[in-house]
């Protein structure tokens, strides 16, 4: 099996065992609710909708999926509870379909002719940030890719020699500097570094700080401006980590970050530890961002690329509600 291009049998065992906890979660409490029902009527949907709050879709999210479910239900005129899993399943994967979130099955990304794909990754503290960036670096040069990681997150204490470990175990270049230094230096190095000796992949890590929000959107817009005089159209992905367990929480670090600068792409990460996995929709949902990549598990190979419909498959897979 080549490594582009399949999504192996490894990566879905993975992906559905990281899901396992969401899924039971979720399917458990359907299949109460249908109890003694044999079709799907206003109090079921009501049911339903509980438990997709319930289980950090998100309300605005959910009642999009509970009015289409009750077109279809008044169109079809009857629809027998056995059906409920096929048409849920079918409005999940439409919505993610529509909110702009693609799939990709290789790491093997177009970089802009003669000059590095500069990511830029930002979040809180305890997302699994520096992790993410590990594992990111990971599978870029499990597939061939030359990659530089920029340690721009000079104020946690601890957080440049994290990001070294992670450095020696995906065998990956770092530019650091002192703890304390000014963190758009050090994107700055990391860009003029990478574009100097060819490299194809960037990957800057950043502060983690929401409780100075004035703070946090002037030093990642100067990082911005400082990166972008080495390469004019960087930083090409600002990839925001969000932690799937926080449920809700992770929706609100998604505002504020979107608010604080361009973020283009979505990193959900710890979905094996938790019940939550929903989110995953509600966030794609709101904020029209791609989720690109998934944390599965605790294994350096365990961050995945985002395929909605694998994730809406693993979801469903083999549930039927009797």
């Amino acid at each position: 099996m080549g490594f582009f291009g399949l999504f192996s049998k490894e990566k879905k065992e993975s992906l559905d065992k990281g899901l396992e906890k969401t899924k039971t979660n979720l399917f458990t409490r359907i299949a109460k609710a249908v109890v003694g029902k044999s079709s799907v009527d206003a109090e079921v949907l009501d049911n339903l909708e509980e438990i997709l709050v319930s289980s950090d879709v998100g309300v605005n999210t959910t009642l999009k999926i509970i009015k289409r479910l009750e077109e279809r239900v008044a169109r079809d005129k009857f629809v027998s509870t056995d059906e409920l899993n096929r048409l849920l399943k079918e409005e999940i994967e439409a919505l993610l379909a529509e909110n702009n979130t693609k799939g990709s099955d290789s790491w093997d990304f177009n970089k802009p002719e003669g000059k590095p794909y500069v990511i830029m990754v930002v979040g809180v503290n305890g997302v699994g940030k520096t992790t993410t960036i590990g594992k990111l670096a990971y599978q870029f040069k499990s597939a061939g890719k030359k990659v530089l990681l920029g340690a721009a997150d000079t104020f946690r204490a601890a957080a440049v020699d994290q990001l070294d470990i992670w450095s020696k175990r995906a065998d990956v270049q770092i530019i650091k500097q002192a703890m304390g230094s000014d963190p758009a230096s050090v994107a700055f190095d990391s860009v003029e570094s990478g574009l100097a000796q060819n490299v194809d992949f960037v990957i800057i890590d950043t502060a983690g700080r929401l409780h100075n929000k004035i703070n946090l959107m002037n030093e990642l817009s100067k990082i911005k401006r400082v990166v972008q005089k080495v390469i004019p159209d960087a930083p090409h992905e600002v990839l925001l980590v969000l932690d799937a367990s926080t449920g809700q929480n992770a929706i609100e670090q998604a505002r504020q970050f979107t608010k604080a600068t361009e973020v283009n792409a979505l990193a959900l990460t710890k979905l094996d530890g938790t019940a939550k996995g929903g989110v995953v929709i509600g966030i794609s949902d709101e904020f029209k961002i791609p989720v690109k990549y998934i944390g599965v598990g605790e294994k350096i190979e365990d961050l995945q690329l985002f395929d909605k419909s694998e994730f809406v498959d693993s979801l469903f897979g083999s549930n039927n509600i009797k």
